[in-house]
């Protein structure tokens, strides 16, 4: 297929010997599959920010620091420059996070740096060498479904602890392989400590999961790992290792409202959420016909 323009100058360059296909095409971004010598990998080619929807970006930039005082003032201005350093600030957001979580043990896929607005990554496939397909498209027993949400939990609980929250984690953010589930996207990652939305963006992460698994098993409707993770964050208590039950006790203190409507709130916004990627997943390209095993 013709190059995309974004992808040419890492061509130039030797990073990149030929675009395969494109892979898939979203709001933010545009996914291709690229040949780098003797492997196959992903480019991820991120939309310039007139061009991307993501909602409520602001509230997840929220505590994503600058050491340079200069660009932090201009980000703040809203100069060309300052938006400049936006985009590149949004677009490292991802490859930086990729870094820190394949580190702290979560699955996700390898980074290999990115290069002016494209992020070069592993291709995740499953045993027959296929793109993996996403979890909204796989079906499964009860007991993988316990076993699978299990393992996302212990994932979400080793990003809180190295100060990572997902804040668009769903069905459609996870890729499935042999070995289980895959965490991708992440160019919107929340700064734990320093964002006032942490708790019910980890919340939404956590319950979205929850409700996916839940349509194989039921009984995870039950569970409340979201509160019982971020009582413990809050505490100091939560670690990588930390032996979670589900279960959690609310206090006998009156309800804050205001958190309350949050919450419904955050429900409503993961629902109509919910819908859009559904939609985006019917209309973007499916290449679950190829096979790369033999390149």
């Amino acid at each position: 297929m013709k190059t995309p323009k974004r992808i040419l100058p890492l061509v130039h360059d030797g990073l990149v010997d030929e675009v395969t296909s494109q892979l898939m095409s979203g709001k933010e971004a545009s996914v291709y599959i690229v040949r780098c010598g003797d492997t196959i990998r992903c480019a991820k080619v991120y939309k310039e920010a007139t061009q991307r929807s993501f909602k409520k970006a602001v509230a997840y930039r929220e505590g994503r620091k600058v050491r340079n005082s200069r660009r932090a003032r201009a980000m703040e201005k809203g100069s060309n420059f300052g938006r400049e350093q936006q985009e590149e600030m949004w677009q490292s957001a991802e490859v930086d996070a990729l870094y820190k979580l394949a580190a702290a043990g979560v699955r996700v896929p390898a980074p290999y740096g990115c290069f002016d607005g494209v992020l070069l990554m592993e291709l995740v496939t499953d045993k027959e060498g296929y793109v993996a397909p996403r979890l909204n498209d796989v079906v499964m027993t009860e007991e993988q479904a316990i076993h699978d949400h299990q393992t996302m939990m212990n994932y979400i609980v080793k990003m809180l602890c190295v100060g990572i929250i997902h804040g668009d984690l769903s069905e459609f953010n996870v890729l499935v392989d042999e070995q289980g589930p895959v965490i991708i996207d992440l160019p919107q990652a929340v700064d734990a400590a320093a964002n006032n939305n942490a708790e019910w963006m980890l919340t939404r992460d956590v319950n979205n999961i929850r409700e996916y698994y839940a349509q194989y098993a039921p009984a995870l409707r039950e569970t409340e790992y979201a509160k019982e993770m971020w009582a413990l964050y809050e505490k100091g208590d939560l670690t990588p290792n930390s032996q979670l039950t589900g279960q959690f006790t609310e206090s006998d203190t009156d309800a804050d409202l205001a958190t309350i409507l949050q919450e419904i709130d955050a429900a409503r916004e993961a629902e109509r959420y919910r819908r859009e990627r559904i939609k985006e997943a019917k209309d973007g390209v499916d290449e679950s016909q190829f096979n790369w095993s033999d390149n």
